[in-house]
């Protein structure tokens, strides 16, 4: 397992839970601390309460009993478990973040070890680059990766290691890029197209390239990782913001509210009803505690880092936790045709003679005029002759062809391919050009061909027209294959309020079709870099959230503009440049994953912020009656729990509950696709409801162990 995909996996990074604690002691630091405010006040509780214990320890007669009055005094026994417990709340909401920030560091230090200098082949800025010739050593010399720049030139070939970030220039590779991606199969990088960023420290497996230098030292992709998957450098979201001041208010107004409770109670003894006791300042802490949302408090931070760590698990580097917030607030998906829709490249389904030809004399003709073409559509006519016709190459080859034959490789310009052998001519390529050549070879197109080329667009395919000697024989049918499943997703999400809309290069007609079969709710045809960004801005004008991938120079405009935007990692440094996540991974599909690991943050801070305010609502009428019964002994009434020490029992309950969410907040609710408004009445459901009643029971169960064993 590379270090990377152990990073990847928390039940492989050895020593995880061990480090963790160890930085929850570190975060005892009050410096550190002060960034969680919840739990700083917790923590001076705690130190209260322990000078209170020590006071009592060495001022008073030792009593050890846990309970909290005896004769009306409060025991030592009671004051060193109440201060116990709340140190043991910090360290359980600081373990919680530790652990959360555990696995970052750990993919942290396994991309360090990636990086290091290695030998790269610099070529002289004068160099004139040849197409198709690899440089000669006369024309680079051996220097550490560490002193290449921006703008330099670099060579390199087998087993080399690409020593930093670049644009390919020149050239076409096969490379390793599982340091990066943690996957084995290799893949092509090449120039002049959307796939020809490399990234230190992957490796070519075959051919050569010429690069050009995209990042200075320390700023290159493996740098920008290290700084992402540190947790403790993660900033908080909008969202997370507003909640933190929320928390921040409530601590502070349960704080008044316990110093006027003990006003009330010095009062009501001294003056009112000169009976009972003073509530002491132990309880008063415990009480804060109990009421403040500690748990929430606690999590928080946890919740916002494990959001990271599950794009990071699907090989998704995000820029801040804002794109992923912004990911689960988003309502609106673009989405490119090709590759995301469709599988990417068009197939051979059908071959359609025309005027009297005959079907395997077609046949014969569309595999021969395609042996030349090495695109996925001119390889998928080979196979369709040969699964549906059961031709083979070799044997057309020796009846149709000569030793003098001569293949026509397909080519952009042309948009045909096809062979010539002796007197025939044999050509295959786009209805328009393959109609232009017809025209001037006989003067006109049939009206069977003309009305099978527009029967084959209607259907939003693409028509390929096959000839001998300029004399058309057929049609072949070429259509964009959908994914399989990715209607049932889109309906998914259209029950998540999302709406889909196809993005494509294809004409008005095609794209309908397509739209259509995948299930998409709106689609933009013809589409240009202008075209795109004046619809994410329609979007955006209407308050809506947009989400987008792209991987080529002309997605950047539009990708800068787009509130949630996933680069290619195999796409141009421009595109890259302009997205807030990268998917190493190069799925476009992962978009959806994307959106829905942002809901899944969303939910899982709602639910647990719900939890703990219900929570908080329980424990006010479980501790309310125990807590002040010594100055107002009528509210014994209400401890409807018959509690023995309902204060001790609360504060147990309170630093335990925090334990029992960790494993929810780091792995997050489950996602379930549902509208707002279910997701809403589930999490008032489970989680509000749940909220109230589990401190209960909770309550109730450490009260009655802690009679069976300590005699409270």
């Amino acid at each position: 397992m590379s270090d990377l995909r152990q990073a990847k996996n928390p039940h492989a990074i050895p020593g995880l839970y061990r480090r963790a604690l160890i930085d929850a002691l570190w975060k005892f630091d009050p410096r550190v601390l002060i960034h969680n405010p919840v739990i700083f006040t917790v923590e001076i509780g705690a130190v209260i309460t322990l000078l209170l214990f020590i006071q009592d320890l060495f001022g008073k007669a030792i009593s050890f009993s846990m309970a909290m009055n005896v004769g009306g005094e409060e025991t030592v026994g009671f004051v060193g478990a109440i201060s116990a417990w709340l140190w043991f709340t910090v360290l359980f909401a600081n373990f919680a973040e530790a652990l959360a920030e555990g696995r970052g560091k750990a993919q942290a230090e396994a991309l360090r070890k990636m990086r290091r200098d290695t030998i790269a082949k610099k070529l002289d800025n004068r160099y004139a680059i040849q197409k198709g010739k690899p440089p000669e050593p006369a024309d680079y010399q051996n220097v550490s990766s560490s002193a290449l720049r921006k703008g330099d030139l670099f060579y390199v070939h087998t087993d080399d290691t690409i020593p930093v970030d670049g644009e390919i220039i020149e050239g076409i590779a096969s490379v390793n890029e599982s340091a990066i991606t943690g996957e084995s199969a290799p893949v092509i990088r090449e120039s002049g197209g959307d796939r020809s960023a490399v990234t230190g420290g992957t490796v070519i497996l075959a051919d050569w390239l010429i690069v050009r230098v995209s990042a200075n030292p320390g700023e290159g992709f493996l740098d920008h990782m290290i700084s992402l998957v540190e947790g403790a450098k993660r900033q908080k979201t909008p969202n997370e913001i507003a909640l933190f001041v929320l928390l921040i208010g409530l601590t502070a107004a349960f704080a008044v509210v316990s110093a006027t409770l003990w006003a009330y109670s010095w009062y009501s003894v001294n003056y009112a009803t000169g009976t009972g006791t003073v509530v002491s300042v132990t309880v008063l802490v415990a009480f804060f505690v109990a009421l403040a949302p500690t748990t929430i408090g606690a999590l928080l931070s946890a919740i916002g880092i494990a959001g990271m760590d599950r794009l990071i698990q699907r090989n998704v580097i995000t820029t801040s936790g804002r794109a992923i917030e912004a990911a689960g607030d988003v309502d609106v998906l673009l989405l490119d045709k090709t590759g995301t829709i469709t599988l990417g490249n068009r197939q051979a389904v059908e071959l359609i003679p025309v005027d009297g030809t005959e079907s395997m004399d077609l046949a014969k003709m569309a595999q021969l005029a395609s042996l030349a073409d090495e695109t996925p559509e001119g390889r998928s006519i080979v196979v369709l002759a040969k699964e549906k016709y059961g031709l083979r190459e070799r044997s057309v080859m020796a009846t149709e062809t000569t030793p003098e034959m001569q293949f026509i490789p397909f080519s952009s310009q042309t948009r045909m391919s096809g062979v010539d052998f002796g007197d025939v001519r044999i050509r295959k390529g786009a209805a328009d050009v393959m109609f232009a050549a017809i025209q001037a070879a006989s003067g006109s197109v049939s009206d069977q061909l003309k009305e099978e080329v527009k029967k084959i667009s209607r259907a939003g395919g693409t028509p390929l027209v096959v000839t001998r000697n300029d004399r058309a024989l057929g049609v072949v049918y070429l259509k964009d294959i959908v994914k399989g499943g990715i209607r049932e997703r889109f309906a998914e999400l259209r029950t998540m309020g999302i709406k889909t809309v196809m993005i494509t290069g294809d004409n008005q007609l095609t794209a309908a079709t397509i739209a259509a079969e995948a299930g998409v709710d709106d689609f933009l045809a013809e589409a240009t870099p202008e075209s795109k960004l004046k619809l994410i801005r329609e979007y955006q004008s209407g308050a809506r959230m947009v989400a987008m991938t792209g991987d080529g120079t002309n997605d950047a405009p539009a990708l800068a503009q787009a509130d949630v935007a996933v680069a290619m990692n195999t796409g141009t440094q421009p595109a890259r440049e302009a997205a807030n996540m990268i998917d190493l991974d190069s799925n476009p599909t992962k978009l959806i994953e994307i959106v829905e690991i942002g809901k899944q943050l969303l939910m899982t801070r709602g639910a647990l912020t719900t939890f703990s305010i219900a929570n908080d609502v329980s424990k006010y009428f479980a501790i309310i009656p125990v807590a002040f019964a010594s100055t107002y002994p009528s509210l014994g009434v209400l401890n409807i729990l018959q509690l023995h020490d309902g204060v001790l029992s609360a504060i147990i309950f309170n630093a335990l509950i925090i334990i029992a969410l960790i494993p929810l907040a780091l792995h997050g609710v489950k996602y379930r696709p549902m509208s707002a408004d279910d997701a809403l009445r589930n999490n008032i459901i489970i989680y509000g409801i749940g909220g109230v009643i589990a401190p209960f029971i909770g309550i109730k169960i450490i009260d009655m162990l802690l009679v069976f064993f300590f005699g409270v």
